[in-house]
């Protein structure tokens, strides 16, 4: 487990992982998405 973190912190810390996360922060700022997001996970609290 400790591999695979290492690993996700190293793509994080990459041109590319840098890049997907400005994507990530811009597309949160999106109130359609956020919607989305809290609809989504209505739906998982829902299926428990």
């Amino acid at each position: 487990m400790a591999g695979l973190m290492n690993r996700i912190k190293s793509f994080m810390r990459s041109p590319k992982g840098q890049q997907v996360t400005n994507k990530a922060r811009e597309m949160a700022r999106d109130p359609r998405n956020r919607e989305r997001a809290k609809q989504a996970a209505q739906r998982l609290r829902r299926k428990r």
